[in-house]
């Protein structure tokens, strides 16, 4: 699943290949992805100029002045630039048809990815936003911030990690990474973590997710942004993904679990479960 390293590539990389560019068609071989009436969001976006694409955590926005497209890529959503005249592929299933002879094609095998339209104002109002965290690399992301959150949960920290109301953007890979950096068992209760532990989360959070983004995010299984950009963060990853292997700090075998349904890497030396 793309996390926020991987979102940030993708606006970014749109945002330089797409503003000014006027939406003159929409093609909706799968009009489900579009929450809300498909026929209305066409007719809203018609002859409008994107002027921005920019995201908070996992969710993109694509602003068109007074309006933005909301998208959250989930498990497997793309985008492509194409030439209007490629032929339309399987899984492409909203096609935005530009004035310069190229497609902005949303790709998603599983088809879980949604979008819709909002006032740009309301962006921060909408249920999706508003129930947002703090993004990890935010100056606000606090230790006493995050003690907070934590103190009274019993769920284990890998868990509550990846509750998106606590950190806004961090997913299964990073949260590995994190946890393995603070040299926290991701078992441990989020009402056991301490504040010194708290504030080693946001340091490396912070850390991790900067470095991440500047390289482009992580390219695992399916992920890719698509245009012309791969991560290279993988080749940073400490556990995730490291199983069976030796621990780059300690030498003992990374192993695998699962916490709260989600494949968990650690090492079982360097992140004891006191």
């Amino acid at each position: 699943m793309p996390e926020i390293a991987e979102v940030r590539t993708v606006a970014s990389t749109l945002n330089r290949q797409l503003v000014g560019r006027k939406i003159i068609d929409i093609e909706m071989p799968y009009s489900r992805i579009i929450e809300g009436n498909p026929l209305e969001f066409k007719n809203a976006l018609l002859n409008r100029r994107i002027t921005g694409v920019d995201n908070f955590g996992k969710w993109m926005f694509i602003h068109l002045d007074d309006l933005t497209i909301l998208s959250h890529l989930r498990m497997e959503g793309k985008y492509f630039l194409k030439d209007s005249s490629d032929p339309i592929e399987k899984h492409e299933h909203i096609i935005f048809h530009l004035d310069n002879g190229h497609d902005l094609r949303y790709h998603d095998t599983r088809k879980f990815g949604r979008m819709h339209l909002v006032k740009t104002e309301d962006i921060y109002k909408t249920p999706e936003i508003s129930k947002l965290g703090i993004e990890p690399d935010d100056d606000k992301l606090s230790s006493n911030y995050l003690y907070d959150a934590l103190k009274k949960r019993t769920l284990p920290i890998k868990t509550l990690l990846l509750d998106q109301s606590i950190i806004n953007g961090l997913g299964n890979i990073y949260v590995d990474e994190v946890l393995f950096a603070a040299k926290i068992n991701p078992l441990k209760k989020g009402s056991d973590i301490s504040l010194e532990e708290c504030s080693a989360i946001c340091k490396n959070a912070a850390r991790i997710i900067k470095l991440a983004t500047s390289l482009g995010g992580t390219t695992i299984r399916s992920y890719t942004s698509s245009l012309g950009v791969t991560g290279h963060y993988q080749d940073n990853l400490k556990v995730h993904t490291h199983d069976n292997e030796p621990c780059p700090d300690c030498g003992t075998t990374i192993e695998k679990i699962r916490v709260g349904g989600r494949g968990t890497y650690y090492c079982p030396n360097c992140q004891k479960l006191k």
